[in-house]
């Protein structure tokens, strides 16, 4: 009878000390989580983001260091603010990290994941990237639609000429995005809007609307359970579907346009055409040529400083751990959300004098390159989530300001001065930020 009395005077004890046992285990881990502000309950650190979330987290990186614990709603967020976080991160823990998160925009304007940008890491990953790599992004293929480019770079002169004509100033912004939708539609698609049924505005509208759906605070993202209901009730869900099926009607027309010519279409290949010859074999201008080296390094150098200022995605697209690793003595635990902040990296006065300055002449003696391999200088990310289109982009962006410089002299408008442009990005979470207000200059 006392033993009885024994053991459940032991095991009421035991029931007791359970909770402290756990709280005390709770701390001593946490010694060794990153540092974070401190959290508010339910949403953690969703309201230290601010409207521009990249300068939000950077500030908070001067107070809690470049390898920040948040917790934004439901979820863990690793930040990463520094070239050697970063380095540490990308090329040690890459595997362990290079997952994607499933998050409600993403997923459904990938066709739930299919996208190489998004789909989260596996078999799948690896077979859409072998084709990227080896079919849509090789140096083949971009040396493919070179043609291209240059009448397209042409087509953009001239209407810069054009606009020119009335001593008004030329909306740059504007002519830029639309060379941008233009090569982008003939490259994927093999023409331009005008014979598609698809207006060149009505385009670039929906492309801006689905990124800021990617991009856009989403309840479900932060809160799994029960964000659904939030969506639904704002009218993001419905936005979103709106986007979608757009879309969706746009690429459905676009493919069967491609069979439909498939039988009496000869020559130069489009990316839908080697997309549809890959799904079949598994089923059955007018620019100016520039040629010497040293300008090419000029403008070079000038698309390096611009990517440093002003990175394609201020926060390159959100990465989830698989497995537990660690980060400067920090250990980070699996289905933690990474967000590396490739615009404070970029304007770190450790590894850039006068960041905030535009100074393309500290490349001459530099030999930082941003295809992946340089931490302080991640425009396309890195690592096995490198931006496979990177090398398509840069062709492009090379010759449209080698013929910008070329071609015209340029002025600002009325008496405004350098200081007064405005270079603040919009707000958004990061991905495909533009400036704020567009940039509109006189040609002389």
């Amino acid at each position: 009878m006392a033993s009885f009395h024994l053991h459940m005077w032991l095991s009421l004890l035991l029931l007791l000390l359970l909770p402290f046992i756990f709280l005390l285990k709770k701390k001593l881990n946490s010694k060794h989580l990153p540092p974070g502000p401190p959290r508010l309950p339910i949403i953690g650190n969703l309201h230290q983001l601010g409207t521009l979330p990249h300068y939000s987290l950077w500030q908070l990186s001067k107070k809690y260091g470049p390898v920040m614990l948040l917790q934004f709603g439901q979820v863990p967020t690793l930040i990463i603010s520094s070239a050697e976080a970063a380095k540490e991160l990308i090329k040690i823990n890459d595997l362990n990290s290079c997952s994607r998160p499933r998050l409600a925009g993403t997923g459904r304007l990938s066709y739930n994941y299919l996208d190489i940008a998004f789909t989260p890491y596996g078999d799948y990953w690896r077979e859409i990237k072998k084709i990227c790599v080896l079919e849509l992004f090789s140096a083949k293929r971009v040396q493919s639609f070179q043609s291209v480019r240059e009448e397209e770079v042409g087509l953009f002169i001239d209407s810069i000429l054009k606009s020119s004509s009335s001593s008004s100033p030329v909306d740059l912004s504007e002519k830029i995005m639309s060379l941008t939708a233009n090569v982008t539609c003939r490259v994927a698609f093999g023409n331009s809007f005008a014979t598609r049924g698809f207006t060149q505005e009505r385009f670039q509208e929906v492309i801006h609307e689905a990124l800021a759906k990617l991009g856009g605070f989403s309840a479900s993202d932060f809160f799994p359970y029960v964000g659904w209901i939030v969506d639904r009730v704002t009218g993001l869900h419905s936005k979103l579907e709106r986007s979608f099926q757009e879309l969706d009607e746009f690429y459905q027309k676009i493919i069967e346009d491609h069979i439909q010519k498939g039988k009496e279409k000869h020559g130069h290949q489009d990316i839908v055409d080697v997309l549809l010859d890959l799904e079949r074999y598994q089923t059955e201008s007018e620019g100016i040529q520039f040629s010497k080296s040293h300008i090419k390094a000029i403008i070079m150098m000038v698309v390096k400083e611009t990517l440093r200022l002003h990175p394609p995605g201020t926060l390159l697209i959100t990465r989830e751990t698989m497995s537990q690793f660690s980060i400067n003595g920090y250990e980070i635990y699996p289905k933690t959300r990474v967000h590396v902040n490739a615009w404070a990296i970029g304007r770190d006065p450790k590894t850039w004098k006068n960041p905030e300055e535009f100074f393309p002449e500290r490349f001459i003696d530099n030999s930082i390159d941003f295809r992946g391999q340089n931490y302080e200088f991640l425009p396309f990310g890195g690592g096995r989530r490198v931006c496979p289109g990177m090398t398509m982009a840069l062709c492009l962006l090379e010759i449209a300001l080698a013929n910008l410089l070329f071609c015209f002299d340029w002025k600002l408008p009325g008496n405004m001065k350098e200081a007064d442009i405005n270079m603040e990005e919009a707000s958004g979470s990061g991905l495909a930020i533009r400036a704020e207000n567009f940039l509109r200059s006189l040609v002389t």
